[in-house]
């Protein structure tokens, strides 16, 4: 028995018998060919016959998933529509006679190691997509059929170099207990697509594909992010018993769909979904979200050449405000720019992209990209209970330029005849130590607070989230972190304003009672993570949870918050 660690992907415990997956591209061999034309012809074939398999996984993954996940398929299929593509394949076989295999994958390469050297992580991640393409190509000009993953006919864990977005989309989750790779990462599609299926996942196991032979027995834990490989008897045991707990944790929380999210002595806390498009619905409605916190729309702006248009916008908008009805949702602007890129917008790149020129400071110095999407928000406002949410927030001038903004465009819409709400609450996310600290003088301009954990933590500590060697310090339980977003609640309250949460801690649930103790009117999080934080808030007396408060701020470092935090909490 041994343990390999890796990053959890996705959440869970499984276990069961390794699949270990060959390389996602075929090995191809150099050859010199006399007939150029009809290699041309021949690589013209297997790109067509690509784009239709691509097509209809496309489809699969609307039906099966949502649009969303759809699009990046369809953006597969559209990158292989590249004219620079095509033709340097093409220049390449005329020029130098190679084959269509060699040609194709020099080529492909070649754009494969420009994404790879990006710092971003979600380029970094683009290689997969592009990897995926080019080993489709390949396999069609070699003639080779692959075994889809829809087919598996015994449940198995898979084992794998990396997973392409297509070969994930096509699982069954009852045959597929988990997955295992050496490379890839929390942003990447396979992880974002295990998460939407809730398949445990882990990433980064170095040499998994070595260390783990078929047949394996495997046991995924999505809490310590370990793989124990051939475990013993009494190891196998325990952790039966843990996914016995787990999974009868899961089916009691039902019991809590359609009740109130209120406390013991009658304080209500919204508990709401943060998404990503309007695909991400259908998870929201599973777990009985109280409404949307936080729309993330970079992704409208994601995965694709060119902008997304005000129409086009406004569509996507339109279904989440009239699929929650009178619900509310939070619909943050665009945070792009910095460690977002978006390759057509032409942002230049940056030495600290965290500190740099990203969402509203992007969206303020472009103000025709801007207006495109306040406008389309304005415009859906009419089919439900939009809230709008300004992202990365340092000061009150960028709060009042918008405002100004939005209230033009409300007369140009007036003008134009087109509907829109007579009230649409404008908030700003709290995730800059400045706005924190000036969040009084913040307040009175704007209609809710809703704090950003995520960024938060990183600014206040120093500390780069994704640097495995610092990732320690990015804790919620950190001391000043606490401090600053008890400071902001008591702003918000002084103000008569909602405080909203929609980090990482927002679903975390030892947190929870301090969180409702500081008074904090919502909680958006991962819409798996609902239930589980309602059955906490309707166990938590409100005037307990203010005196906890007080006893967490007086303490001096995270390990003594956690443990007093999780000691009040039942855990699972």
């Amino acid at each position: 028995m041994r343990r390999e660690k890796g990053v959890v992907a996705s959440s869970g415990v499984s276990f069961g018998k390794a699949l270990v997956l060959s390389s996602a591209r075929p090995v191809v061999s150099a050859g010199l060919i006399s007939d150029v034309e009809a290699e041309c012809s021949r690589f013209a074939r297997a790109v067509e016959d690509a784009k239709a398999e691509i097509a209809q996984i496309r489809d699969r993954a609307a039906a099966k998933l949502s649009q969303h996940e759809a699009d990046i398929f369809e953006a597969h299929r559209m990158m292989l529509e590249d004219p620079q593509l095509i033709s340097d394949t093409s220049d390449a076989i005329k020029a130098q006679k190679l084959n269509a295999e060699v040609a194709f994958q020099q080529i492909t390469d070649g754009f494969i190691s420009t994404f790879r050297a990006m710092e971003d992580e979600y380029f970094r991640s683009r290689a997969i997509d592009l990897e995926d393409i080019s080993g489709r190509v390949l396999r069609k000009l070699q003639g080779v059929v692959t075994v889809e993953l829809s087919t598996l006919t015994e449940p198995a864990i898979l084992v794998a170099e990396d997973l392409t977005p297509s070969q994930v989309v096509l699982v069954d989750p009852q045959m597929v207990l988990g997955f295992v790779t050496e490379k890839g990462g929390k942003t990447s599609h396979t992880a974002i697509i295990a998460r939407m299926l809730e398949i445990p996942a882990l990433v980064g196991v170095a040499g998994a594909t070595g260390h783990i032979k078929n047949g394996d027995t495997l046991i995924l834990d999505g809490a310590t992010g370990e793989v124990v490989v051939n475990p013993d008897e009494p190891t196998l045991a325990v952790y039966r018993k843990e996914r016995e707990r787990i999974v009868a944790h899961k089916a009691a929380l039902r019991e809590f769909v359609g009740q109130e999210s209120v406390t013991l002595d009658g304080r209500p806390v919204t508990l709401e979904a943060n998404i990503r498009t309007d695909g991400d619905l259908k998870f929201a409605k599973k777990h009985d979200a109280e409404g949307v916190g936080l729309f993330r729309t970079e992704f409208l702006y994601l995965d694709r050449g060119t902008l997304p248009s005000e129409d086009e916008q406004f569509e996507h908008y339109r279904t989440v405000l009239s699929a929650m009805e009178t619900k509310p949702v939070v619909i943050r602007t665009a945070d792009i720019g910095g460690d977002k890129e978006v390759a057509y917008l032409g942002i230049p790149k940056e030495e600290n992209p965290f500190l740099g020129f990203r969402a509203i400071r992007y969206c303020l110095a472009n103000e025709t990209f801007f207006r495109a999407q306040l406008r389309a928000l304005l415009r859906a406002s009419h089919y439900g209970n939009l809230h709008i949410l300004l992202p990365f927030v340092t000061n009150l001038n960028e709060v009042l330029q918008t405002k100004a903004i939005i209230k033009d465009l409300k007369e140009e819409l007036k003008r134009e005849g087109i509907p829109f709400a007579s009230h649409i609450p404008v908030g700003i996310m709290i995730e800059i130590p400045a706005s924190a600290l000036m969040s009084d003088v913040l307040a009175p301009h704007v209609d809710f607070f809703s704090i950003g954990t995520n960024d938060l933590i990183q600014y206040v500590c120093a500390v780069d989230r994704v640097n495995p060697s610092v990732s320690y310090l990015h804790t919620p339980y950190n001391p000043a972190v606490l401090r600053l977003i008890a400071q902001v609640a008591q702003n918000a309250e002084r103000a008569k304003i909602p405080v909203a949460m929609c980090g990482e801690m927002a679903g975390t649930p030892p947190l929870i009672p301090l969180l409702i103790g500081m008074g904090l009117n919502a909680l958006s999080m991962n819409p798996a993570s609902i239930l589980a934080v309602r059955k906490i808030v309707r166990e938590t007396r409100y005037d307990e949870a203010k005196r906890l408060v007080a006893d967490v701020l007086r303490l001096s470092g995270p390990e003594e918050v956690r443990e007093l935090l999780e000691s009040r909490v039942d855990l699972v």
